[in-house]
């Protein structure tokens, strides 16, 4: 044993009553009851107790560098890797942190990098002598995914607001360029993480394990098909936003066409004035009314009645 372990929290629950491990170096399973030990990857001992306690698969799936929500089942247990939204104060509700999980048939534990506030709710509940205590390991980790997909659908529907507010600017006239770029970077970054995780909570809910019981099975049936509804949410509104992308685009092309085509009218006018004035221009002799005073007079009269008749022309064939 290299030095002591430091878990973030650490429970019994016998009986229906939670009560703290004091344990220096803990097993992952209860003598009685199940226990949930949840552990930061940083803290000092974490990396030594789950190579030294967990099999070598559930190890390296608890503590790789990246991840993505799954569900894959063994013998000895199931390894689960969820998303929640990060709630952490100053941070990005996309930024998504991950919660790695080993669930046995006597004992759970969590891994985390960042903070998550349903593993916070858990872990209240226990400590909570008047809170009413998941009496099994998977009505525990149930507890922890209620809590991540809430908040999930609680950002998904902020998301839609947004989007809402966006589509009434867009109606209005305004400018939403920036905040649709905002968006679509957020939902994306969502929806990476949230499409999997419901395939892994199906198959979870779906999986033919012993310490699974029915009420265990029903939440999670229940949870996958929020984080369905979730997906369908984040897709609905990537398309709305893709709409007004194209609607924006098609915008920028209108303004960019009009402008080009008022300065190709412009050229079409100046082109038969400017010849004119540049082959009145030259200085060489047999040049008509180099000697007369009317002479300037007149040409600019010929440049306004040129400019005039093709004003009459442009606009004879709605070209203006």
């Amino acid at each position: 044993m290299a030095q002591a372990l430091m878990p973030l929290a650490a429970f019994d629950v016998v009986d229906g009553a939670a009560r703290p491990v004091d344990d220096p170096w803990p097993a992952p399973q209860s003598p009685q009851g199940y226990r949930w030990l949840h552990l930061d990857l940083n803290a000092p001992g974490t990396r030594d107790w789950v190579a030294a306690h967990l099999p070598t698969v559930a190890a390296k799936a608890l503590m790789a560098e990246e991840t993505r929500p799954r569900a894959d089942h063994m013998a000895e247990g199931s390894i689960i890797v969820l998303r929640g939204v990060n709630m952490n104060p100053g941070a990005q509700v996309d930024d998504m942190v991950s919660l790695r999980c080993w669930l046995s048939p006597d004992g759970l534990v969590t891994v985390r990098l960042r903070r998550l506030m349903a593993v916070q709710e858990l872990q209240g509940a226990l400590a909570d002598p008047a809170a009413p205590v998941p009496a099994t390991p998977a009505a525990a980790l149930t507890m922890i995914i209620a809590g991540l997909i809430t908040r999930i659908e609680t950002v998904s529907l902020a998301l839609e607001d947004q989007v809402d507010t966006l589509e009434d600017v867009s109606l209005d006239g305004g400018s939403t360029a920036a905040n649709l770029a905002q968006l679509q970077r957020r939902i994306i970054k969502l929806r990476r993480y949230v499409g999997p995780q419901r395939e892994a909570l199906a198959r979870l809910a779906q999986a033919d394990i012993p310490w699974l019981d029915a009420p265990a099975r029903a939440a999670l049936r229940e949870w996958a098909n929020a984080a369905a509804r979730s997906v369908e949410e984040l897709e609905a509104n990537r398309d709305r936003l893709a709409v007004l992308q194209n609607q924006l685009d098609a915008q920028q092309s209108a303004i960019v066409s009009r402008h080009g085509y008022i300065l190709s009218v412009v050229a079409a006018v100046f082109l038969p004035l400017g010849f004119l004035s540049g082959l009145f221009g030259v200085n060489i002799a047999g040049m008509p009314g180099l000697t007369a005073p009317w002479a300037f007079a007149a040409l600019c009269a010929a440049c306004v009645a040129i400019a005039a008749a093709l004003f009459v022309f442009f606009r004879y064939h709605k070209w203006l």
